[in-house]
């Protein structure tokens, strides 16, 4: 298995993470140039394998490099995704169906996230406006996994995670309306909070959602660079309606309920990912913490209640594009995916109310469960990353869903509820790939998911893609 990342000793970058980047800053060990100069060797060295990113901006970092902004990750080289909008980039969707003109103003996102210190290089490639579980496109072809390049590198967030896997950033916006926080974070070996709804400023087309099912937030290689991040993130900016996260920094005292689930919506997953979601349960009840299997509470209906407001969204794009991307608008030039999941709303507009309310009361059978459970540990995906390929954008629609529905049977639940769950690098398969490890818990209860995380990091440490 051949691996692609550029990790070396001998540069600014070193195998540093964030935290421990901002350490070296603070030092005067490195200067912020000589970081970001290093970000910018590194991602060129891996990019042409790799496929990650949308648009450089490496002259704008450099500059930014020579006056950085304040704030706690101050000097600390990062990637937006391409679907929220920087000043000065475009936001291209990873579509072809439009030409993007560079933005005049940071959206939402982007001011509260860039506050915090983080110089941008550019923006990752994505999936079609975010609908695939695997960022191929018809034209530029797949965002690939540096642990394997002929495995898909996962979910809509893609881009950002393989550079972050690759060691060319130690840090990345991501954002997850399925799952695309989780899935990349599970298929390369990286830690990926999904926080509570609300708990991150979020540009308008997020916000106005009838059901907010999208978040935003990070990929990193470590536990105390997502503590660190949401800690920064809420003195920026803070929703009132929830208590704040607070700094993490160590492993939670308390002993929790934890429920383990091993079947997914509608789907089992493979016997292999069964087996090392087992064997994480057994991790957790030999630190003391009280596991129990349980059959899943969710019902197999969820799934097309989920698929048909998944594809409202689609053919509220398809509807609307000349009006919200502009005269350069060619719907002939959307992938099959996105088409298809237009039409399939279009089928079913009548139920689409009802599916909707579903989706709302999703947050009753939530806090029903919580009665009973601290936490719930699922894998993240219910088989091993597909190869390339396998969900190609130019394959029949209904084949395309088939096979996303088989792979991505765990994470849409709380996009629904709006519960906060992260995916950790718990496991490996027999193929040498990742195999992330889910951890669900009640609205507001990051803090708990982080104290748990610490735990397990270090109980377990996570693996290496630099490793011999």
């Amino acid at each position: 298995m051949t691996r692609v990342h550029a990790f070396s000793p001998d540069d600014a970058l070193s195998d540093l993470d964030a935290t421990g980047l901002v350490a070296a800053l603070q030092a005067g060990e490195v200067s912020v140039p000589e970081v970001v100069e290093a970000a910018i060797a590194r991602t060129e060295q891996v990019d042409a394998a790799l496929g990650a990113v949308a648009y450089a901006a490496y002259d704008r970092a450099r500059e930014e490099a020579r006056h950085p902004r304040g704030g706690w990750f101050a000097g600390v080289p990062t990637f937006v995704k391409d679907n929220v909008d920087v000043a000065g980039m475009p936001t291209q969707h990873g579509a072809d169906a439009f030409t993007a003109a560079p933005q005049q103003a940071d959206g939402d996102f982007a001011r509260m996230y860039l506050a915090t210190g983080l110089i941008p290089l550019g923006k990752t490639q994505l999936s079609e406006f975010g609908f695939s579980g695997a960022a191929d496109h018809v034209r530029l072809g797949p965002v690939r996994s540096p642990w394997n390049p002929d495995h898909y590198a996962g979910a809509s967030s893609a881009g950002s995670a393989a550079l972050v896997a690759a060691g060319a950033v130690p840090i990345a916006h991501a954002n997850d309306g399925g799952g695309s926080i989780r899935i990349p974070a599970a298929v390369n070996g990286l830690v990926g909070l999904k926080p509570t709804r609300g708990r991150l400023a979020q540009d308008r087309i997020m916000r106005e959602m009838p059901v907010r099912i999208v978040s935003d937030g990070v990929l990193t290689r470590s536990v105390r660079d997502t503590a660190a991040f949401y800690r920064e993130a809420e003195k920026v900016w803070r929703n009132p309606l929830l208590a704040p996260v607070g700094d993490v920094t160590r492993p939670g005292r308390a002993r929790l309920r934890v429920a383990v689930v091993t079947t997914g919506i509608g789907r089992d997953c493979s016997p292999e990912v069964r087996e090392l979601t087992l064997k994480t349960a057994a991790l957790l009840e030999s630190l003391g913490h009280q596991v129990e299997e349980i059959a899943n509470p969710v019902p197999d209906s969820f799934p097309e209640h989920f698929v048909r407001f998944w594809s409202m969204l689609a053919l509220v794009i398809a509807r609307r594009g000349k009006k919200d991307f502009g005269a350069s608008w060619d719907p002939t030039k959307l992938d099959n995916l996105t088409l298809g999941l237009a039409k399939h709303a279009l089928r079913n507009l009548h139920k689409q109310p009802f599916s909707i309310a579903v989706l709302r009361r999703s947050q009753r059978l939530a806090a029903h469960h919580r009665a009973s459970y601290d936490v719930t540990l699922t894998p993240t995906l219910a088989t091993e990353t597909p190869r390339v390929g396998h969900l190609r954008p130019d394959q029949d629609y209904d084949e395309i869903m088939s096979r996303l529905m088989d792979w991505v049977a765990f994470t849409p639940l709380q996009n629904a509820t709006g519960e906060p769950a992260i995916s950790l690098p718990l496991a490996t398969t027999s193929s040498g790939l990742p195999q992330g490890m889910m951890l669900g818990a009640g609205a507001g209860r990051e803090a708990r998911l982080l104290g748990l995380a610490y735990e397990l990091e270090e109980a377990v440490g996570w693996p290496r893609i630099h490793a011999a």
